[in-house]
């Protein structure tokens, strides 16, 4: 499996940087196979083209992100702290990778529709770790029987990616994960019971 070789990995974490310093337009297939430390034919047994590396880096560090909070929150009883766990955490991988949330927040923003159509896929396997949370919340009682499960997740979803960008947009010169709190307290709000 490709996935697993070490120049795959080069070539991902690579592709991060150079898409981060230079934009996903600018970033050529040379300067991540320069920054990957390989030649710039040795990408194409891994990757199609530029746009094949941008889907499998985002398809990567999603299936990371994801990992990352599964363990964080198997240990936590309640919805409530299952929520604040993942925003926790999804703000931690962001403020330790400047590049990687400059690629999530930024760079993948301004691909074609069939490019948004594939990252909409990948984001399936995140979205669903907020649906388990909610629905959790529900059955227990947390949170309102009512709720609609799919605008809630909307919601958390919407609230953590746009507070993340907003970060990104003023040269992350704050401490995103200190926010992690305030955003959870006001997630917890919408989903509880009046």
């Amino acid at each position: 499996m490709k996935k697993n070789k070490p120049k795959y990995r080069q070539i991902i974490d690579a592709a991060v940087i150079v898409i981060a310093e230079n934009g996903y337009h600018q970033a050529q297939v040379s300067k991540i196979a320069k920054q990957a430390g390989v030649a710039d034919g040795t990408i194409y047994l891994y990757f199609k083209n530029k746009e094949d590396i941008l889907i499998s880096l985002f398809q990567d560090k999603m299936g990371h992100f994801v990992e990352i909070i599964e363990g964080k929150i198997a240990g936590k009883e309640n919805a409530a702290e299952k929520l604040l766990m993942m925003v926790e955490t999804h703000f931690r991988i962001l403020s330790d990778d400047e590049h990687l949330a400059i690629v999530t927040q930024l760079e993948l923003r301004q691909s074609n529709k069939e490019l948004r159509h594939k990252i909409n896929t990948i984001l399936k396997g995140y979205l669903g770790l907020v649906d388990k949370i909610l629905i959790d919340g529900k059955k227990s009682g947390e949170f309102s029987s009512s709720l609609d499960v799919r605008m809630a997740r909307q919601m958390i979803f919407g609230t953590m990616d746009e507070t993340a960008t907003t970060w990104v947009m003023n040269d992350q010169k704050y401490d995103l994960p200190a926010l992690a709190g305030t955003v959870h307290q006001l997630l917890i709000n919408g989903c509880k019971s009046n």
